[in-house]
C-alpha cells in the first residue's frame, strides 16, 4: 500500500501501511446506481420522489447494496421503483460525481445506464412503489427545465446529449452543499 507521505492529503508519516490501516486514512463515498428512459418521442421518463424536496424528479434507481455492481444495482431499483424488468445491455450514460456536504457526510458517486424507450403502454403499466413515488411522466426537456432544481436540469441535459452522441457524459458538480439532495 501507499507510505502515507504519498497521501494527497498530505499527512506526512514514513513506513508502509497494511491494507486495512491504509484503506482508513481513504475518503468514503456512497454509490448509486440508476437508468435513464425516454419515451417513443425521446421525452426523458422520470419519476416524483415523495422523499425528497430538493431532487423531486428522478430516474428508476438508488444506494447500492453491499456487493453489489452498479448495473445489478440498476436493474434491482428499477424492477422495485417501477415493476420494469429490464433486460439490457448495459450502456454506460453518465458517471454522476459529488462532493460530500451538510447534508450528507459522504462523497456520491454514480452511474447512470441507457434504459432505452418506452412505449406509451409500458409506461403506463408501471407500478410505483407509493413509499418512494407518486408519479411518473414523460415530458419534454422544456417543460421539465421549470420543474427541476438548475442542476438537476444540467444533470438531464448532460445525459441526454450522451445518449445522443453516444459518448459518455461525467457530471461531477452534483455535490451535498447547500443546494445539495435530501
Amino acid at each position: 500500500m501507499s507510505r502515507t507521505g504519498d497521501h494527497p492529503s498530505g499527512r506526512v508519516t514514513s513506513g508502509w501501511l497494511p491494507p486495512e490501516q491504509f484503506a482508513e486514512t481513504l475518503p468514503k463515498a456512497s454509490a448509486f446506481a440508476c437508468l435513464f428512459f425516454t419515451d417513443e418521442h425521446e421525452r426523458p421518463v422520470q419519476l416524483h420522489a415523495v422523499y425528497s424536496r430538493s431532487h423531486p424528479w428522478q430516474w428508476p434507481g438508488g444506494c447500492m447494496d453491499e456487493g453489489e455492481r452498479p448495473w445489478e444495482t440498476a436493474l434491482r431499483e428499477c424492477r422495485e421503483e417501477t415493476g420494469i424488468v429490464y433486460g439490457g445491455p448495459p450502456r454506460l450514460l453518465a458517471t454522476v460525481f459529488g462532493l460530500p456536504g451538510r447534508k450528507w457526510p459522504l462523497s456520491t458517486v454514480g452511474f447512470v445506464f441507457d434504459g432505452g424507450r418506452l412505449t406509451a403502454d409500458r409506461i403506463r403499466a408501471i407500478t410505483l412503489n407509493p413509499a418512494e413515488h407518486d408519479e411518473v411522466r414523460a415530458l419534454a426537456p422544456e417543460e421539465w427545465r421549470t420543474l427541476m432544481p438548475a442542476r438537476d436540469f444540467e444533470r438531464l441535459e448532460a445525459v441526454m446529449r450522451a445518449r445522443r452522441t453516444g459518448v459518455a457524459a461525467y457530471f461531477d458538480t452534483w455535490d451535498w452543499g447547500e443546494d445539495g439532495g435530501d
